[in-house]
């Protein structure tokens, strides 16, 4: 028989739910996962991003560097 005692390919039925459940852990989750490849983008970063697109210019980019400074050194 296939599953003899709840056995399915060497694996009790309950290791098989932990590993799906890890696996969907690791590659389904919307939500940062601590360690993952890819980093949330600060507002230096979009802000960085914008200029270098030309949505904004270089006055309105330093104005809004600056404020952004001063709001992360307060913390």
């Amino acid at each position: 028989m296939l599953y003899e005692n709840y056995h399915f390919w060497g694996m009790h039925f309950v290791w098989w739910f932990v590993w799906v459940s890890f696996l969907f852990w690791i590659f389904a989750l919307p939500y940062s996962v601590p360690g993952q490849r890819f980093r949330r983008e600060s507002a230096i970063d979009i802000l960085q991003k914008r200029f270098a697109s030309g949505q904004i210019n270089s006055e309105v980019y330093h104005e809004r560097l600056k404020e952004l400074q001063r709001e992360l050194n307060k913390k």
